[in-house]
């Protein structure tokens, strides 16, 4: 006897949703993450009793800030839950299904919570940091100021004009492609408070903060992603199997993702092992711990048992542990909320140095002369950098080992290609160089010459759209865009085909370093890690245009042809000699107010130190160009080799359609018709018409394959060029 509700269902009029159950689950989580998050801001002293003399923010903001948090990070989650689920995780084309559309509601109502939830936050935090009450300082004057002139007032601003945005969006868009807009501007709004608070305050700033922008992304995807499955499923919606398909692997990396960021940041925040256990801090982390690794457990047993009976109808068991399994992430973010109430034991934040605030870590020692040993003793641990290179390293090595196990080979080469140049990622961004890359220009436009110029040639070479191409599953015909479906339009976009034009993706290379460095932007994005970082992923990411364009082996729009794209490169190169020129002729310092802000005893000549910059970007600029040259020179003639065995294939075939031949035979044609031609004026006969009729004879040589080969299916040479 079937025990499964669906099995009990009529066959033409299912059953409605379990309405109320589903309502008592998401009331149970909000709840649960409520009341952890303030037992845990009690327990964290987050709400330490007022001390006489000293003025009190008042009940109100002690217990609203924790709150107006708790339900601004819980309606965020929730609007990123609901836009993945109707961009990536339900079936659809281009314009959103019912479906899709009743969950882009829920996405504008979450965001309009968000919205209110980050102005009180920012309101309570004001509140909080003035040690004033909500109805003295909460006026629209300091409250703007509060905005304009802190980090925090404008991270939960930023926060709640993206919230309000897509709340605005979701109301009246009906495409995918809006909808995935909406997605992007709710992980851009989440972000932002990442940059503040404790992580952005403690020593070591930048792995702080970029760990925890990390922890919020993965928490978001897997908390909400897991969220709207869960409402999907128990609502009955069709697609419901295959959105927790795609789901599936999505939640792994993400708990991958928060495991890693959770162990970078607690290691920068709890000065020794002992403080897990004998600080509160530690604890409520040792308590996240365990609920992670119980989710983890949770998502293991989803994979092998709740699954499979979801994709063969059976619901009840999947939404049962499903629910479980968002109670105890509730809790965890209740605990995430008591964490941020909760001072770090022992920080140290009291005694950071100027050049700690400002740069994150410890001046480093003089540089010295040649070796230079501190560039490669020197070490600066980056998350965003050491998780990119990781995740890409995996990803690349399991695509690989996928191919081999099902008997397809990969070229070594473009592994080891692939592996060298994440290496010398690793290298250009955590090493010395990223050290003296915030104190010395030189150093600095070295990092930048290694990032834009020798990072992009290995990685392109190691073609991994290519390798992503040729791993990832087709979709049945018919069937919703899978990930391979998904890259092959991206790749060949409009907006690809616009930004891999040779001129755009030249201007971008050349041009973004101009308008770095000879502008405020270079100043303004030092003195911030996320600007700082920004511009490292920038000179990256157009370096790997430029260089894709020019010797990229992975699809895309129609390249120009290897001369053209030799010509691009030549004409590109002067311009990175004049950047390179007017660095060592300048005589007005670059990034003058930065450098003057930073305590360098050790540098004695600023303008010597921009002057080797320049020297830099003109010596290391000529290598990569003359590899480049050579590799697109590789690149031709094995292109023309590949050509010419094609051709040879086709004539060994006896193939009457190979172009060359074709060619031959059309040539052939033109010079029996003109020796026609001129017999016919010889002997005064009437010169026939050049549209007229091929002869039916061709004389011998190389073109007497013409005459078997009528006047219509002659090829021009337009086609014939096409055709190659």
């Amino acid at each position: 006897m079937a025990t499964d509700d669906t099995a009990t269902a009529p066959a033409t009029a299912p059953r409605p949703p379990r309405t109320r159950k589903l309502a008592l689950v998401l009331t149970g989580a909000a709840a649960a993450c409520a009341a952890v998050a303030l037992a845990a801001v009690k327990a964290g002293g987050g709400t330490s009793a007022a001390v006489p003399g000293i003025d009190d923010a008042g009940a109100l903001t002690t217990w609203g800030l924790p709150a107006a948090r708790t339900l601004s990070d819980a309606a965020a989650v929730a609007t990123i839950g609901a836009l993945l689920l109707v961009t990536i995780l339900l079936p659809g084309g281009r314009r959103l299904g019912p479906a899709q559309l009743r969950y882009l509601n829920w996405a504008a109502v979450s965001a309009a919570v968000w919205t209110v939830a980050s102005v009180g936050s920012l309101v309570f935090t004001l509140s909080d940091l003035f040690a004033k009450p909500v109805s003295e300082i909460a006026t629209l004057d300091v409250v703007a100021d509060f905005v304009i002139t802190d980090g925090q007032g404008r991270a939960f601003a930023m926060a709640a004009a993206a919230g309000g945005l897509i709340a605005t969006l979701c109301v009246g868009i009906g495409s995918a492609r809006w909808a995935r807009f909406a997605l992007l501007l709710a992980f851009a709004g989440l972000l932002p408070p990442a940059f503040t608070g404790h992580s952005s305050a403690s020593g070591n700033h930048d792995a702080a903060v970029t760990s925890l922008a990390f922890h919020l992304v993965g928490v978001a995807v897997w908390v909400g992603g897991l969220l709207f499955v869960l409402v999907a499923a128990a609502r009955r919606e069709e697609g419901t199997a295959d959105a927790v398909r795609r789901f599936s692997p999505l939640a792994a990396w993400a708990l991958l993702l928060v495991a890693a960021s959770g162990i970078v940041n607690a290691a920068v925040r709890l000065p020794s092992l002992g403080d897990v256990f004998g600080s509160r801090y530690g604890l409520m982390l040792l308590g996240k711990t365990v609920a992670l690794a119980g989710l983890g457990l949770i998502g293991w047993w989803h994979r092998r048992r709740t699954l499979p009976a979801l994709v063969a109808g059976r619901r009840r068991a999947f939404v049962r542990l499903a629910a479980g399994e968002l109670l105890l992430m509730a809790a965890a973010m209740g605990l995430a909320v008591g964490l941020s109430r909760t001072p770090a034991p022992d920080s140290g934040i009291a005694n950071l140095t100027p050049a700690e605030e400002l740069i994150g870590y410890a001046m480093p020692p003089p540089l010295g002369n040649f070796p230079w040993t501190p560039l490669f003793t020197q070490w600066h641990f980056d998350p965003l950098f050491a998780f990119g290179t990781g995740g890409a390293a995996l990803l690349y090595l399991s695509a690989v080992r996928k191919l081999r196990k099902r008997g397809d080979s990969w070229p070594v080469g473009r592994t080891i290609s692939w592996l060298l140049g994440l290496a010398v990622t690793v290298l250009a961004t955590m090493s010395g160089l990223a050290v003296y890359g915030r104190v010395l220009f030189s150093v600095h436009m070295g990092q930048h010459m290694i990032l834009a110029m020798t990072v992009p040639i290995l990685l392109v070479l190691g073609a991994p759209a290519t390798l992503a191409l040729r791993a990832l599953p087709s979709v049945p015909k018919g069937s919703p865009d899978g990930p391979r479906e998904m890259l092959m339009k991206l790749l060949h976009s409009r907006y690809v085909r616009i930004l891999s034009n040779p001129v755009v993706a030249s201007v971008l290379f050349i041009g973004s370093a101009f308008a770095v460095y000879y502008t405020s932007l270079f100043e303004t994005l030092m003195r911030s890690h996320l600007g700082h970082m920004f511009m490292l992923l920038h000179f990256l990411a157009v370096g790997l245009l430029f260089f894709w364009v020019i010797i990229g082996v992975d699809p895309g729009p129609r390249r120009p042809p290897f001369l053209g794209r030799l010509f691009a490169l030549i004409l590109t190169m002067p311009f990175h000699s004049w950047f390179s020129i007017s660095l060592m002729s300048s005589t007005e310092l670059i990034g003058k107010g930065w450098w003057s802000l930073l305590d360098r005893p050790w540098v004695t000549d600023v303008m010597q130190d921009q002057y080797n910059a320049g020297a830099i970007a003109w010596a290391t600029g000529d290598i990569p160009v003359l590899i480049t040259t050579l590799i697109l020179s590789v690149q031709w003639v094995r292109s023309d080799q590949r050509e010419a065995r094609r051709v040879d294939r086709q004539i060994d075939r006896g193939d009457d359609k190979d172009p060359l031949a074709a060619y031959n035979a059309y040539l052939a044609s033109l010079h029996a018709r003109d020796g026609r031609v001129l017999d016919a004026g010889a002997s005064g006969q009437g010169v026939p018409s050049p549209a007229g009729p091929v002869p039916d004879s061709a004389p011998t040589g190389t073109g007497s394959e013409a005459a078997d080969t009528p006047a219509s299916a002659v090829p021009t040479p337009d086609t014939v060029k096409k055709d190659a």
